[in-house]
């Protein structure tokens, strides 16, 4: 065998491992679109485990997109559970011949992102923050005041009881009793990342409950 084919299979053979490598990560991501183009197909099903699932998966892409848009990480949390929210409603309209989930999941953030930076101001003039629902009223509170807000907390209860158990005892722990996520985790002896998603995906439910309540009244 000549000195130059002996170093061309030498060249070759160095090579083939980072080939190998390469066909591995394009399968990979191969094999996660296909899974989270599933996620979502089951979504459209009206599967909340498969929602449950697409979040853990692909929240820090989603929420990554929306932070670099907003540049403030509550900001960015807020547009992740309405990207979520929305998915929930769309899932059907998803069409996978038309491109990747992952795609369709970022094009989400981007325009909840953009949405929210358009309205920021407005949005928090018109929230209404969870906690204040339950705290006592003010003796300065007019009748009226008074009869709004009572109103207010009863959409809020009753809302909190559509959410499964584990949704509601998450949320009312974390607004009501004062714990972090961390601590909450502790408490109820489960994974972190499993109280936040039950954390997000609950408050997904209620928004989605409250809002035409709210904005009624």
């Amino acid at each position: 065998m000549s000195e130059s084919k002996a170093g061309r299979k030498a060249v070759s053979a160095k090579m083939a491992p980072a080939a190998t490598e390469h066909e591995q990560l394009t399968a990979g991501i191969r094999e996660q679109h296909r899974l989270w183009n599933q996620h979502v197909e089951m979504v459209a099903a009206g599967d909340h485990d498969a929602l449950a699932r697409l979040y853990d998966e692909t929240s820090p892409l989603v929420h990554g997109t929306a932070l670099r848009i907003l540049g403030d990480s509550a900001d960015a949390d807020e547009a992740t559970v309405d990207v979520y929210a929305q998915v929930w409603r769309t899932a059907s309209s998803f069409d996978s011949s038309r491109g990747s989930a992952t795609s369709w999941l970022v094009m989400l953030a981007r325009s909840r992102a953009l949405d929210r930076l358009r309205s920021r101001a407005t949005r928090r003039e018109k929230e209404t923050p969870l906690e204040s629902l339950a705290e006592p009223r003010s003796p300065e509170e007019s009748p009226d005041e008074t009869a709004a807000m009572n109103q207010q907390r009863r959409l809020v209860w009753a809302a909190l009881r559509e959410l499964s158990p584990e949704q509601r005892e998450a949320i009312e722990l974390a607004f009501f009793s004062g714990l972090s996520h961390s601590e909450l985790a502790a408490r109820l002896r489960q994974p972190l990342g499993t109280v936040k998603t039950r954390i997000r995906l609950g408050m997904m439910k209620l928004r989605q409950l409250l809002e035409p309540a709210l904005e009624a009244h």
